[in-house]
């Protein structure tokens, strides 16, 4: 149809030269006849496709094509091949089952707090604070990057992107999040601060040169 020739012309025009003119993948890109629907609509909407240079790192940015020709590129890519399609995200996931398997299968990259973390190699994983409920859901269909595919039924999907967006808003009480390790006590951090000022003083004073001893009259000592 109309939208797929527009797909494929979008196609020739922006992707080819890396990917290959039928997806086959190249010196310069990676074939995408298993991306789906699910992987090009993923790497289009969040900007992290098409790249400024081969080479470069996929990173979140404005999208670089309208939602139309976002479609048209969806629909031609996933023609390719049997890639994933773009999942269906339910509202109202389990927080409390989400939590559990965020922990089980995601925290260890992305942080406890979704703010994400280096993964060695010179990769890191996302922040999810950025990320909306389809962002979430395809990830885990995709496996974008260094992130492996997951196959979780409906609801554990949902259940893990409910938790997601629930970590977007959830209150740090304890004080400043450090990389997602958890929140830290000001408190604490006044101690520690408290303690580094007391050791500078008693080691400064401890160091001052001394002057000589005033001599004590003889009839003061009686």
């Amino acid at each position: 149809g109309a939208v797929r020739e527009q797909g494929a012309s979008l196609y020739l025009q922006n992707c080819a030269s890396c990917h290959g003119p039928d997806g086959q993948g190249g010196d310069a890109g990676p074939p995408l006849v298993m991306a789906g629907a699910a992987g090009a609509d993923f790497y289009l909407r969040t900007g992290r496709m098409p790249l400024g240079a081969p080479g470069q790192a996929p990173q979140r940015s404005e999208p670089h094509f309208d939602d139309a020709e976002i479609a048209a590129l969806v629909e031609y890519v996933a023609s390719l091949g049997t890639g994933p399609d773009i999942p269906q995200v339910t509202a109202g996931g389990d927080l409390h089952r989400g939590f559990e398997l965020y922990t089980a299968n995601c925290a260890a990259c992305h942080g406890a707090s979704g703010s994400g973390n280096a993964v060695g190699g010179g990769a890191a994983a996302a922040n999810l604070h950025q990320a909306n409920a389809l962002d979430v859901a395809e990830a885990m269909v995709v496996g974008p990057g260094v992130m492996p595919r997951f196959e979780f039924d409906q609801r554990d999907q949902d259940a893990i992107v409910a938790y997601v967006l629930f970590l977007q808003s959830a209150p740090t009480p304890g004080g400043v999040p450090l990389g997602g390790f958890g929140p830290v006590s000001e408190g604490f951090v006044a101690v520690l601060i408290g303690l580094g000022v007391f050791v500078l003083v008693a080691r400064f004073v401890g160091r001052r040169p001394r002057g000589p001893q005033a001599e004590v009259p003889a009839e003061e000592i009686q």
